[in-house]
């Protein structure tokens, strides 16, 4: 059963900003990984990944969020030298270039920190600050937005926990424990972003009921975030191999906008935004 309907928040702030929420607000990708589900090594040198930075943001993204570490399904752990080798050149020349906001992903404190040095106001922890203790201290510290994702276990376990009998309520209910640690952490309510996990420790039966009962998430609170870009359970339904995805994408995007999500964390912004910009006219006009 569907939570009751949730009004969704209407700002998000990061670093004494604010976003506005009401509209789909779209975070592009920058993958600087040689190994990547989708575009790992396109864009490890640092031009690339700028010029990759610029299109996005043509496209209509309104934040970038830089990776260093691939959390695909079997990905092993990187250094912590490594991530941040890659990560941090990247974005103080994005900083340099005020394209906008700027985002790291990582699960590491020794990462967020020198990512936030270097420019960055959002921290995007695909292990919703439970990975490493200390990363809650310095995303408070600092004051930067946090989008915390739900994942059970690691990249390298994660496919075996996808144990749940109720998997969107499941999902919330552990989405709001890790927003409560992080709020008691010092981390303020409204910096916090949830992000439910497509594609992390779920099967592809329940990525599409998670989907369909996106709303048990938007009753937290909280803005809510999905990255459902050209993840497995997509080809599961299309057929369609990892770089044919972003249509499918696009559609999975529009149904979360639709459910209460307002943003949307894509390798393909140009086809996303078109789809959101139909989903959001077709909410706005009820």
């Amino acid at each position: 059963m569907l939570a009751a309907h949730a009004e969704p928040p209407q700002a998000w702030e990061i670093a004494g900003q604010q976003v506005v929420l009401d509209h789909p607000v779209i975070v592009g990708i920058l993958n600087v990984t040689p190994d990547s589900f989708s575009d790992g090594g396109r864009f490890v040198a640092v031009d690339r990944a700028i010029a990759q930075a610029e299109r996005l943001i043509a496209d209509g993204c309104e934040l970038l969020d830089v990776g260093g570490e691939s959390t695909r399904p079997g990905a092993a752990a990187v250094a912590v030298d490594d991530e941040i080798a890659r990560v941090v050149p990247v974005i103080e020349q994005l900083a340099r270039r005020r394209l906008g906001p700027i985002s790291v992903d990582t699960r590491r404190a020794p990462v967020a920190r020198a990512a936030i040095a270097a420019g960055a106001t959002v921290v995007n922890d695909v292990a919703g600050l439970a990975f490493d203790p200390e990363l809650t201290p310095v995303v408070a510290d600092a004051g930067v937005g946090a989008i915390l994702m739900h994942m059970r276990g690691t990249p390298d376990t994660m496919d075996s926990l996808a144990t749940y009998r109720h998997v969107a309520a499941e999902v919330a209910a552990e989405l709001g424990q890790a927003a409560a640690r992080a709020e008691q952490g010092g981390v303020e309510r409204g910096r916090i972003v949830v992000d439910p996990g497509f594609g992390f420790a779920k099967t592809p039966e329940q990525n599409f009921r998670l989907l369909d009962e996106l709303a048990s998430v938007v009753a937290l609170g909280y803005p809510v975030a999905v990255g459902p870009s050209r993840k497995r359970f997509l080809g599961h339904a299309t057929g369609r191999p990892v770089d044919d995805r972003d249509r499918a994408t696009a559609v999975a995007c529009a149904l979360a906008w639709e459910r209460g999500a307002r943003v949307f964390r894509v390798h393909d912004a140009a086809v996303a935004r078109e789809a959101l910009q139909v989903a959001c006219a077709t909410t706005s006009s009820r």
